[in-house]
């Protein structure tokens, strides 16, 4: 696949998971989730990665550091804020603070590595940030004076933080086989959540395994973090960390269209403009990268 598919199909697999994260809100508790989630997703990847991780082993505890804070950083963490923030916040709202992500990867890329950002590649992100302001204004930009920070948009907004020094970090991961790398940051992030799920145990918040919980359960751990890491991953290999972000403007777009196919919800026409945007800024953006090479 090429790198424009697997971001979008990552940005579909993660606009589902702030959708299944409200779902969830009081279904399943957020630390819970987010242990089953990763235990879960390193079962789904340990047979197609065990071949892999015994070859790339003595890379991988060579680079331990490295590895850690990339679990750390994008894996454990920011799905852990999601949850936790989606119980006091609107998907919707969660959305538009993961559209912070691209500037920031850009602006982190500036002052920490020296990158350069073009001409085109600020007008790229400009068109895509307008395009998931008409989205989430439902065209009506006036509506956005109305959305305000409470706490769960607070706690979202460090994760955005975080996942933003993820994709740069991405840039030195260890040569490795994908899936040695996505096994050892998954098993990791099980490993870093456990006593948050312990505690939410110890304080009776427990979930019942409904077929709702157990489905929502299903779908992050394939989803959003076996399938979607894996093809973003792949993609800032394949593009930089960058261009790969501005895929991350898809995302309230493809909420909306879930929203529209599973809830029943009509497609506006500022659904259209938006997606029209937003696609224009990913052109700009890829064909000022190819300008720059």
């Amino acid at each position: 696949m090429t790198a424009p598919l697997l971001l979008a199909a990552t940005m579909l697999f993660w606009a589902g998971n702030s959708i299944a994260g409200r779902a969830m809100s009081g279904v399943v508790p957020p630390m819970t989730l987010t242990f089953w989630r990763w235990v879960l997703a390193s079962l789904l990847v340990a047979p197609l990665a065990w071949k892999h991780l015994k070859t790339d082993a003595p890379v991988l505890r060579r680079h331990w550091k490295l590895v850690v804070l990339l679990s750390l950083s994008g894996v454990a963490s920011f799905g852990a804020l999601l949850y936790w923030g989606l119980e006091s916040t609107t998907a919707l709202n969660s959305l538009l603070m993961q559209a912070a992500i691209p500037p920031l990867i850009l602006f982190f890329g500036f002052v920490l590595l020296r990158d350069r950002i073009g001409a085109g590649a600020l007008a790229g992100i400009a068109l895509s940030l307008l395009g998931v302001l008409v989205v989430i204004s439902e065209g009506r930009p006036w509506a956005l004076l109305s959305l305000h920070l409470n706490p769960g948009d607070g706690i979202i907004l460090i994760g955005v933080v975080l996942y933003a020094a993820y994709s740069l970090l991405l840039r030195k991961r260890p040569q490795v086989h994908p899936l040695s790398l996505l096994l050892v940051t998954f098993v990791l992030a099980a490993l870093v959540t456990a006593p948050l799920y312990a505690h939410e145990l110890i304080q009776g918040r427990t979930f019942q395994p409904t077929w709702q919980a157990l489905a929502g359960i299903g779908y992050v751990a394939l989803f959003p973090s076996f399938l979607a890491y894996l093809c973003f991953n792949r993609g800032v290999e394949l593009i930089g960390a960058g261009p790969a972000g501005q895929y991350m403007h898809l995302m309230p777009v493809f909420g909306a269209i879930l929203a529209v196919a599973l809830l029943g919800e009509p497609f506006h026409p500022y659904h259209a403009a938006g997606v029209a945007l937003i696609g224009l800024g990913i052109a700009a953006t890829a064909f000022a990268g190819r300008k720059r090479a």
